[in-house]
């Protein structure tokens, strides 16, 4: 079997979490994975510019290069991981491409689709594969929303709702300067509106979007995109920063029921309908007067299931990347999604500005 050897171009917070990955963790956010590491990848080198973190790559078993120059003139490693802030995407990895390495970039993977356009060119001129980390297509609770599109479990669903919220405000470090590339669209939106291109097949036929600048008057602290699909299933993606209550993770409203989670966990449940034949109701009694049509179902006319909860693996994602590395696989963050992801954004970013729903496909 042969052995790949991976060196992270910037051991910050990302570039370590690769590490201990791949490296460590048979334990990872409180879930066993399995054996230590991998039988054919490790990750066995560092370059960063920060001398804290050079320290901690040797006291973690890492060779710490002096430069990006000596690292990439070493034919020790086949692979290299770029986790640097998003502006130095590009020239990180046309630098790796051209010193003739396979090349992981976290995500963005550019700030615009003109420069991811040109990475993707400089990987098939050098013959050489290059993967976008998008690992949230392995998160396990937008599996099971997939899986309840999919199977149609609640019907013909007509709307899907998919947020994630914080409430600290952006963060205070380069993800809230327009120069490196801050704001959530790029943080945030990258990973939330893949899944949902990855999840719905059709194409997208509307683009709607506004921005909050509550903590953060120069990037988007958080945004709101609806998309409208050719199906004409609506799918709200949102993302918040300044929210001390959470709605749900996902919302999903089919014919015949509704789907709900919590958090990533996933936690929720569905309702469905078990006889429509039996629709009419007791009218309930406000403040302002009676109500048939919001006066709740009766149980023996609905069903509570919980979520068929969908397990995964995200060393999936790497055991892919070196399978493509070796010729036996395609990319499954194929680069053509990834651009289609990149356009997606710039037509919300394009939405925002004009003040107007946008096409899109």
């Amino acid at each position: 079997m042969k052995k790949h050897n991976l060196a992270i171009i910037g051991l910050g917070g990302m570039g370590n979490w690769h590490r201990e990955l791949i490296n460590e963790a048979t334990w990872f956010n409180g879930k066993k994975l399995g054996d230590h590491g991998f039988e054919n990848l490790s990750a066995g080198a560092s370059y960063d510019i920060d001398e804290a973190r050079q320290k901690f790559a040797v006291e973690h078993g890492l060779r710490a290069y002096g430069s990006l120059e000596e690292l990439l003139g070493d034919p020790e490693f086949d692979i290299v991981l770029v986790s640097v802030p998003n502006e130095l995407h590009k020239p990180m990895v046309l630098k790796a491409l051209a010193a003739g390495k396979h090349v992981l970039c976290e995500k963005p993977a550019a700030l615009n689709s003109t420069e991811l356009r040109e990475m993707i060119d400089a990987s098939r001129k050098a013959g050489k594969v290059f993967a976008v980390h998008q690992n949230r297509r392995w998160d396990e609770d937008y599996l099971t929303a997939k899986k309840i599109y999919d199977e149609k479990i609640l019907g013909e669903v007509f709307r899907i709702e998919s947020r994630v919220h914080g409430s600290r405000g952006i963060p205070g470090d380069w993800r809230g300067l327009p120069e490196h590339g801050g704001g959530m669209v790029l943080d945030w939106g990258v990973h939330i509106l893949d899944q949902a291109l990855q999840m719905i097949p059709e194409k997208v036929k509307k683009v709607y979007a506004t921005f909050t600048h509550v903590t953060n008057e120069l990037v988007d602290d958080g945004f709101y995109a609806e998309l409208t699909f050719e199906n004409g299933l609506v799918y709200l993606a949102e993302v918040g920063t300044s929210n001390f209550i959470n709605l749900p993770r996902w919302y999903i409203l089919g014919r015949d029921g509704t789907a709900l989670m919590e958090d990533f966990s996933p936690k929720g449940k569905i309702v469905r309908v078990t006889d429509w034949s039996k629709n009419d109701a007791v009218p309930i009694k406000t403040a302002a007067g009676l109500t048939k049509t919001m006066a709740p179902r009766t149980t023996e006319t609905i069903k509570e299931e919980p979520l068929p909860v969908v397990k995964s693996d995200i060393r999936d994602f790497y055991r892919n990347f070196v399978r493509a590395v070796e010729g036996q696989e395609a990319l499954v963050v194929s680069l053509d999604s990834v651009l289609r992801n990149m356009l997606l954004m710039e037509a919300i970013f394009k939405s925002v500005k004009e003040g107007v729903p946008v096409t899109f496909e």
